[in-house]
């Protein structure tokens, strides 16, 4: 059974530099139906102005990845990491005992758009880690490409928690599906475009909940774009 999230009921933020949108339950946005599932706790899809971000700023204990889709986004952090995000990067920030960091559009000119997404970890009290790899759209086109793991498989960022996550791109006849073990959750969030799951048409920014799936089938995209999310069988993040 696929339970929708639609685009148009997520949260919203706005600062004049910052628009975001919540899909779960987010800063000043609550919404009690809607406060993560499984140990996926946030997807926030924030748009930031040229030259301006977000300041230092600390977090402990959590898996947080950042996907870029359009500009680039300036990162620094207290582990003496300096980096630049482009689209087609995954950076996975692992904040265990403590972390501090900035995320700056790194363009004076350009908009920065990007998903910033947290996990709990299984975990507590980690070492704090930095990764980020590059994944080119041939790796995703038409099929998922395994993108984060717990164990880093087929070159994926090594994630402390139960979960993988899996990006693809779709367009015209291109199908895929997705096998799951047994007794498994999935979320599947549509960056762009549009895209069937399960016969069931998901435009940009609409996401869904799947419970004890076992196979979930992608197709008919238009300029689609998608992640998905291997999760435990639980209902809420606990942490």
């Amino acid at each position: 059974m696929l339970e929708l999230r639609p685009s148009a009921e997520r949260g919203l933020a706005r600062r004049g530099w910052l628009q975001s949108r919540h899909s779960f339950s987010f800063g000043s946005y609550y919404d009690p139906e809607q406060v993560g599932f499984s140990d996926l706790l946030v997807i926030n899809d924030d748009r930031v102005q040229p030259g301006r971000g977000f300041d230092t700023h600390g977090h402990r204990d959590m898996e947080i990845f950042t996907y870029v889709l359009e500009g680039a986004l300036a990162h620094k952090d207290s582990m003496g990491m300096g980096t630049v995000i482009r689209p087609g990067d995954v950076q996975l920030m692992s904040a265990g005992t403590g972390i501090r960091h900035s995320e700056f559009n790194a363009s004076s000119q350009e908009p920065v758009h990007f998903l910033q997404i947290w996990i709990i970890p299984n975990r507590q009290g980690v070492t704090p880690r930095y990764q980020q790899q590059r994944f080119e759209a041939a790796e995703k086109r038409g099929k998922l490409r395994l993108i984060l793991s717990p164990q880093g498989e087929q070159g994926s960022l090594q994630l402390h928690q139960d979960a993988r996550v899996y990006a693809g791109l779709f367009d015209g006849q291109e199908q895929q599906s997705l096998t799951l073990a047994e007794n498994r959750h999935a979320y599947v969030h549509v960056v762009r475009g549009a895209l069937a799951v399960n016969g069931q048409r998901l435009e940009a920014g609409d996401g869904a909940r799947l419970r004890n799936a076992r196979a979930i089938r992608f197709g008919e995209g238009e300029q689609a774009e998608v992640l998905v999310f291997d999760l435990r069988p639980v209902e809420l993040p606990s942490y």
